[in-house]
């Protein structure tokens, strides 16, 4: 382990025959400013001694720390760790100003010291419960505060601190306030839960809601959809119809005007003169006079009945002889 070795030698140079003796540092002996690291080492019996003081980490531990809070409850801490090492270019002057026993006067005296300063000023709730994460973290600054003035080159690593220990009356409050906070606490976690599955239920019947309006919706887009394409569908073929029948319309009308044209060239003098012929020629019997006679034809050409006031008719019988006249008198 790496370490110093300090050598206490005497102080005078008388000669040792003469006076054999060891005085510690302040009564009669010297301390050696020089320092030995790990190895052998030769020293003079009897004459030198030394001190092993480490340099590396360590870990002291302060224990059975009396504690009195600010409502005069007085508390006990178990064990106090106080993780340090000492730079080996300080371990001179820190044995010289407080010897190789250094922890006990600036880490063991100044726990009890700083723990009660804290202590005076917090109530009991304070300390044990809402501020003793804070203990060591305070501990540690307070102590390297001093030692940066005290004593250069010891530095402090870390602090643990235990639980304190109160008395068996408080300690039973304090656990039954503690059942007491577990309880409210499970019922409150109990709570959010039932909170939290009926926010999960209506979160689902809202989901479920806007999956049915969604599909409302999309079939109501459809039918709409639907309804429009009859529209249209309906419109084309009304629009078809129309143009049928405007055209076909169209088709009569220039059929008529085409044979009202044809009509008004066809209809001269000449030809409606041989119209009126073939129409009397299509007749069996035909009667001249100034009246025609009140009778009735049938399709042979008799005669039915004849009547008064018709005289000097002449008739003729396309079927038998070319022309007939005969006088008919009243």
């Amino acid at each position: 382990m790496l370490g110093k070795v300090l050598t206490v030698g005497p102080s005078s140079g008388r000669p040792l025959a003469t006076v054999i003796g060891h005085c510690p540092l302040g009564g009669g002996g010297a301390l050696l400013t020089s320092t030995s690291g790990p190895g052998f080492h030769l020293m003079l019996p009897f004459i030198t001694s030394y001190k092993s003081v480490q340099t590396t980490l360590q870990t002291d531990e302060v224990k059975n720390v009396p504690c009195g809070t600010s409502g005069g409850v007085m508390i006990y801490f178990d064990r106090i760790e106080v993780v340090n090492f000492l730079v080996p270019n300080a371990v001179y002057d820190i044995v010289k100003n407080y010897t190789a026993d250094y922890d006990k006067a600036l880490i063991f005296n100044k726990i009890h010291h700083e723990l009660n300063q804290f202590c005076s000023v917090h109530t009991l709730q304070e300390v044990y419960i809402e501020l003793f994460d804070q203990i060591d973290e305070n501990l540690k600054l307070a102590l390297q505060q001093d030692l940066t003035s005290m004593a250069p080159g010891l530095v402090i690593q870390a602090v643990r601190v235990t639980k304190p220990n109160i008395p068996e009356a408080i300690r039973r409050n304090y656990e039954l306030m503690e059942s007491e906070k577990t309880k409210l606490l499970i019922a409150a976690q109990k709570q959010k839960v039932v909170e939290k599955e009926a926010e999960t239920e209506r979160k689902k019947a809202l989901i479920e809601a806007e999956k049915v309006a969604q599909v409302a919706e999309i079939t109501y887009g459809q039918k709409v959809m639907e309804k429009e394409t009859e529209k249209k569908i309906s419109e084309i073929e009304d629009a078809a119809f129309l143009a049928r029948e405007k055209a076909k319309a169209d088709a009569e009308c220039y059929t008529a005007m085409k044979i009202a044209e044809a009509n008004k060239l066809k209809l001269t003098p000449e030809y409606l003169q041989l119209m009126k012929y073939k129409a009397i020629a299509s007749n069996s019997k035909i009667y001249f006079g100034k009246d025609i006679p009140n009778m009735f034809m049938d399709s042979a050409g008799s005669l039915g009945k004849q009547f008064e006031g018709l005289s000097d008719k002449l008739s003729f019988d396309l079927e038998d002889e070319p022309l007939v006249a005969d006088t008919e008198e009243n």
